[in-house]
């Protein structure tokens, strides 16, 4: 496989980012190789010397980035040798299998559908990531792609995410639901009602009904299927909940005594990396033609190198080409709404 990394997306950019390529690049077979893309002068400090330079490990200079901040398509009209768009253009002529970046979100969803464009049968492209929870993993699907959804891109949603579930998750008949404001069916705006109908019109889907945001924590679900705007306010509010939760328990055991909180280290410790989603790298962006992963814009070194490591088994388990067949044979069409 032949996997790029933006080197210039995220907070920890590049330092951290590059890192995480050099402890994937351990890990990968000789055959693989990784592609670092941005500013060829910013990278190059970060990297060993070329006695010590690993083989399978190159650069591609983007000398142009885009900002966390900067209006998607507007940057990437003005800058087409940014490390986003310069990555996705070189994905849809084949030269990459795995694009991943932590970069602009917006930017990267944006830079996918232009140059590699979606999945036959596919709408629109969904970021569909892994929460791990008391009842085992939950995809949600979308977090942050798609803000102005239509019932067929919620139904989609769920096709693609219940595929990623049974082959990278191993979850045999994933359990899905849809996220509302209640479990009852009468429940919710007009989108979710008509989402609802579509799917339950598909018996090969394991729809189990409307849920409301705590029941993704409780194991009543494996996936959770919700717009982009609901999705990334819940993924956001997680995550800082979950950060104050274990920053509260530390203060209150440091509070009760040091010895006390040395005790009860390891444990703490053991918790936060079964909860952490750096453990799980990144995102994928469901739907497009080609294989991208989006990764949290705090990711760290171990977050980068879960990413690349994660997407060689996407690649392998060839999820696109189970959401096209599926969505070939779907008597739901894009006209459903």
């Amino acid at each position: 496989m032949r996997i790029a990394v933006d080197a210039m997306g995220g907070d920890h950019a590049p330092d951290e980012i590059v890192k995480g390529v050099l402890e994937a690049r351990k890990c990968l077979d000789k055959e693989d190789e990784l592609v670092l893309i941005g500013v060829k002068e910013k990278i190059e400090p970060h990297l060993p010397s070329k006695w010590r330079f690993p083989s399978g490990l190159s650069v591609v200079d983007a000398p142009e980035i885009i900002g966390m901040d900067e209006a998607p398509v507007e940057a990437l009209r003005k800058k087409k040798k940014s490390s986003i768009a310069l990555m996705a253009k070189m994905a849809a002529s084949g030269e990459f299998d795995t694009i991943i970046s932590a970069g602009n979100t917006g930017a990267c969803v944006a830079a996918c559908q232009l140059r590699m464009r979606n999945l036959e049968g596919v709408n629109r492209p969904g970021i569909a990531v892994t929460l791990p929870t008391f009842g085992g993993p939950v995809t949600v699907c979308d977090v942050g792609a798609n803000v102005a959804c239509k019932p067929i891109n919620l139904y989609q949603y769920a096709v693609m995410s219940s595929v990623y579930a049974r082959r990278m998750l191993g979850i045999e008949n994933p359990r899905v639901a849809l996220m509302g404001i209640g479990a009852e069916a009468g429940k919710g705006n007009t989108l979710v009602k008509r989402t609802r109908e579509l799917l339950d019109a598909d018996e090969n889907i394991n729809f189990i009904g409307n849920i409301e945001g705590r029941d993704i924590f409780d194991g009543t679900c494996d996936v959770a299927i919700c717009e982009g705007f609901v999705g990334n306010v819940v993924l956001k509010l997680t995550e800082g909940l979950v950060d104050g939760l274990f920053r509260a328990i530390k203060q209150e055991l440091l509070d009760e005594g040091l010895r006390l909180a040395m005790k009860f280290k390891p444990v703490m410790m053991r918790i936060y990396q079964k909860y952490d989603y750096h453990e799980y790298g990144g995102a994928l962006l469901l739907g497009v033609n080609g294989n991208s992963i989006i990764c949290h814009g705090t990711s760290k070194s171990r977050t980068i190198k879960n990413a690349i490591m994660a997407s060689k088994k996407f690649v392998n388990m060839e999820i696109n080409e189970a959401i096209v067949e599926y969505l070939s044979t779907s008597t739901v069409r894009p006209n459903s709404e």
